[in-house]
């Protein structure tokens, strides 16, 4: 089995398991499963993939797990990003969103993914939180969870990919982050069996990595202001979606589908004018710590 092969079926055994574990969580919402084929695909390689998506849970608001294998020809413009000519390629991979109902839980985002080209093929993927009020203590738990998981593979990851994290997820035209980081890889080209093992444990670590914050967080009492605050917050990760984030541009501009791509996209959100925090408040320390990013672990 070719290795595009084995990586299309990893991501569709970890997107059963991620759903199971979410349903458990949550206790009300059910995943809807839609399954779709790629236009144009053949018998021997039909591609497509199956997007799920949860609504309305106790706990999450909304939350999204796709996997998808496709293929095409990359557009001048994409190939100028990529910096190979144009030609064609295939590509398959998992994306997860989760977004939850109470503002002191975080949004996290986690993708793995595999693309190939005649002459070059690589590894990338990634995971990334986005709380809306800054606890320490969810931070820690999460960084750490992720240096464990790059420290079986490789010393160098964590700080490596920790870096690439900050320096992507980073909303320019806000000067702050995202959110408090995570980790970044992308182009893995050499060793692939040992990246494959590498993005297969970064798939499997995602939900210790979150639930048990999901799960200190999610009875805490909250209000108008804290939903207010969430909403706007939400905001910044709209924007961030949709005018920087390279998966969501390759996905639209090669004809992907388009339901799947913008699932990453919260079901609720708000854009005040020129909305500054309080001085001293929970919603300032938050901003403060999106405009310097931090070693937390």
């Amino acid at each position: 089995m070719s290795l595009k092969a084995r990586a299309r079926a990893f991501f569709g055994e970890l997107q059963v398991d991620i759903c199971a574990a979410l349903e458990s969580a949550d206790g009300k919402a059910r995943f809807r499963s839609d399954a779709w084929d790629l236009e144009g695909g053949d018998a021997a390689e039909p591609g497509g993939g199956v997007s799920r998506v949860l609504s309305g849970g106790r706990v999450f608001e909304k939350a999204g797990v796709n996997v998808a294998d496709v293929r095409g020809r990359l557009t001048d413009r994409l190939a100028e990003r990529l910096g190979v000519p144009a030609q064609e390629f295939a590509a398959t991979g998992l994306s997860a969103v989760i977004h939850p109902l109470s503002p002191h839980v975080p949004t996290v985002h986690m993708n793995v993914r595999y693309l190939e080209m005649p002459q070059r093929s690589w590894f990338g993927g990634g995971t990334d939180l986005t709380p809306y009020y800054l606890v320490a203590e969810d931070a820690v738990h999460f960084h750490g969870t992720l240096r464990t998981v790059c420290a079986r593979h490789d010393p160098s990851y964590y700080a490596r990919f920790k870096k690439a994290c900050d320096e992507y997820f980073f909303v320019r035209h806000r000067g702050e982050a995202r959110g408090i980081g995570g980790i970044f890889f992308d182009y893995l080209s050499e060793r692939p069996e040992e990246t494959f093992a590498f993005v297969q444990d970064v798939g499997r670590s995602f939900i210790d990595g979150y639930l048990p914050i999901v799960d200190r967080r999610k009875d805490a009492p909250w209000g108008d202001r804290e939903r207010h605050w969430q909403l706007v917050r939400r905001g910044r990760y709209v924007e961030f979606n949709l005018i920087h984030d390279r998966g969501t541009l390759f996905g639209l501009e090669t004809g992907g589908r388009t339901e799947s791509i913008l699932m990453s996209l919260p079901p609720l959100v708000r854009w005040v004018y020129d909305l500054r925090p309080q001085p001293g408040s929970p919603e300032e320390a938050l901003v403060d710590a999106l405009q310097t990013p931090r070693e937390w672990v």
